[in-house]
């Protein structure tokens, strides 16, 4: 990484004055568990509900600790985003918070749900061909024709520490009923979600061993951490898991979780839908495929060395009813 790469990296400071920032904004999203759940699987499990923030997801945290940073110029310039979904859910209700214009690039495949949230805040919609086309180059040439600020989706500081305040809470929350976490794990896509967690962890709750959690096919944080280099996945791979579909970890996130994460975990899509029954019947939560990766992970006894008490976050609820109900049934 080159020097102003470095400087570029969020601290666990940056993730304090995140929380200070979002307060009164985002959601205080509850740490769940089910005691016939821990029952049955013999260790406890927490999990974050963060279908239950703003805009289903937690990518309200990031994009709002970026979009209020913007001077009055900038914000009146107006911000652009590129993404499968939620971080677009995010960026357009932020906006919509503050009063600045949002352009958000989406693909044409994405569920049907996310789109039609992004365009209800207001947002103006820009699809592309994720097959064919490349969703940097499209944002560079709106930005090229009207001007704006791209807002990355995870490889920027001010994104990676707004999302580090869901594993700020996770440890609150836990040390307020007096539990120690052994073992944590996030879903992973660019990995600012995770990079984020890990600062948290890292200064207040060292001890805990912190993975990131994948799907089967775009374990590109797994395989990238095992090899000390960012690997990238398999072009043509597919996955019900439209949130996690990321091809490479983003170069601030790699840099971040290749010193602080002990390993990646995989889960295949089968896997992720007996997840989300499960949360729904036990936890009477609604998550999408890939906000329920690392919640499947540990289910299946993917966590190494079984740690008598691990915390996952449920990244988002934003699910088509028809893939839901399918879930339900499988």
């Amino acid at each position: 990484m080159t020097s102003s790469t470095v400087s570029d990296l969020p601290t666990f400071d940056h993730v304090l004055a995140a929380a200070e920032r979002i307060r009164g904004y985002a959601v205080l999203t509850p740490l769940l568990e089910s005691s016939a759940l821990n029952k049955r699987l013999g260790f406890r499990l927490l999990v974050k509900a963060e279908p239950l923030q703003r805009t289903g997801s937690f990518k309200f945290r990031g994009a709002f600790n970026r979009l209020v940073q913007l001077d009055e110029a900038e914000r009146k310039r107006g911000v652009v985003a590129f993404s499968s979904g939620n971080h677009a859910q995010g960026v357009a209700h932020a906006a919509e918070i503050l009063g600045i214009p949002a352009t958000i690039i989406m693909p044409a495949d994405a569920p049907a749900i996310k789109l039609a949230n992004t365009r209800g805040y207001g947002a103006d919609v820009v699809t592309y061909d994720r097959w064919t086309e490349d969703r940097e180059a499209v944002a560079a040439r709106i930005v090229s024709q009207r001007g704006g600020t791209i807002v990355k989706p995870y490889d920027e500081r001010e994104i990676i520490a707004g999302q580090g305040t869901a594993g700020l809470e996770i440890i609150e929350q836990a040390a307020a009923r007096g539990i120690t976490i052994d073992a944590m794990a996030a879903n992973s896509s660019g990995g600012g979600l995770i990079a984020g967690c890990a600062l948290a962890f890292a200064a207040r709750s060292p001890a805990t061993k912190i993975y990131c959690a994948e799907p089967a096919g775009f374990d590109d944080h797994a395989r990238s951490l095992a090899a000390g280099t960012r690997l990238q996945n398999e072009p043509g791979a597919s996955s019900i898991c439209d949130a996690l579909m990321a091809t490479t970890p983003g170069q601030l996130t790699f840099a971040i979780n290749s010193a602080r994460l002990a390993g990646g975990l995989v889960a295949t899509d089968a896997e992720a839908k007996r997840a989300m029954a499960i949360a729904f019947n036990e936890l009477k939560l609604v998550i999408e495929p890939g906000g329920a990766i690392a919640l499947a992970a540990a289910l299946h006894g993917r966590f190494p060395g079984n740690p008598g008490t691990i915390a996952v976050v449920a990244s988002g609820g934003n699910v088509d009813p028809a893939l839901f109900r399918e879930a339900l049934a499988a």
